[in-house]
């Protein structure tokens, strides 16, 4: 494990033994950011986590708010295809839910995806994820950060309504919530099969999209087919319905006049609420 000063890891007598692909610190301002500074010494399947994030980022420059009881964690994967980049996002949601959904069997079939970084129960955002790649001409590594909500309490943590928004806590829909560091194990697990099918794509080909293996969960657990959408990207706001996920994980939208338009990013709001993003 990379060296770290003693202000930022747990002491042994607090927490059992970690593995060895986890960096457990006691307090970091991002573990996104953190990751990134020391990218040089973190390998494939490493995972950051921290009980107390302090400054969390988030999609399109927005805070991400981590009171206690938020999971967050940044996990790194290597060797994927610059060209199957954009699907890393999506992978990430779908292991979210496998992750949360194998721990809890009463809440299988209950999570969805909101394109393309959101993971919702019943409308209601329950964990986010923030994805930020290094590539050179072919091949990345990934970054990439979840914040779950596990066992939060909104209000005593003192966050305004519109910071908690539609956010909801899994101990508000199960009666019990998973040992953080089993979520953990089982996040990474999720993450590394993702990788894996990712990895096995051709580097220079869409048409071998790794995306294609889990593209019928995606589409399965779309939370945003058929709704009326706003996508604003640039500062153009641009309304439509929701009409699926293109072969290349981009979000089909179609227009009042019927043209169907494609997006690989953009902030998505609801027509009649705002969506939160992944923060």
């Amino acid at each position: 494990m990379p060296n770290s000063s003693n202000t930022e890891r747990l002491s042994h007598r607090s927490r059992p033994q970690p593995p060895s692909w986890l960096h457990w610190l006691d307090t970091c301002s991002s573990t996104n950011t953190w990751a990134i500074e020391h990218l040089a010494t973190l390998q494939h399947g490493d995972v950051v986590f921290t009980p107390r994030q302090t400054a969390g980022r988030g999609q399109h420059g927005r805070i991400w708010h981590s009171p206690k009881g938020v999971l967050t964690a940044s996990f790194i994967l290597e060797n994927i295809p610059v060209v199957q980049l954009p699907a890393v996002s999506l992978g990430a949601g779908l292991a979210v839910i496998d992750a949360v959904e194998a721990l809890l069997p009463p809440l299988q079939g209950m999570l969805q995806l909101k394109w393309s970084n959101d993971v919702l129960f019943k409308g209601r955002k329950l964990a986010g994820i923030l994805c930020e790649a290094s590539a050179n001409r072919k091949m990345g590594r990934v970054v990439v950060g979840i914040g779950l909500n596990c066992h939060v309490d909104f209000e005593q943590a003192g966050l305004t309504d519109r910071a908690i928004g539609q956010a909801i806590s899994l101990h508000h829909v199960s009666t019990t919530v998973p040992d953080t560091l089993l979520l953990i194990e089982r996040l990474r697990h999720h993450l590394l099969h993702i990788a894996g099918l990712l990895q096995a794509a051709q580097p220079d080909s869409l048409s071998h999209s790794g995306l294609k293996a889990f593209l019928p969960a995606l589409r399965r657990r779309d939370a945003l087919q058929g709704q009326d959408i706003i996508v604003v990207l640039q500062g153009e706001h641009i309304a439509g319905k929701a009409v699926g996920i293109s072969d290349r994980g981009y979000l089909l939208l179609q227009l009042p006049d019927s043209e169907v338009r494609s997006f690989v990013s953009g902030h998505i709001l609801w027509q009649q609420r705002e969506c939160r993003s992944s923060d």
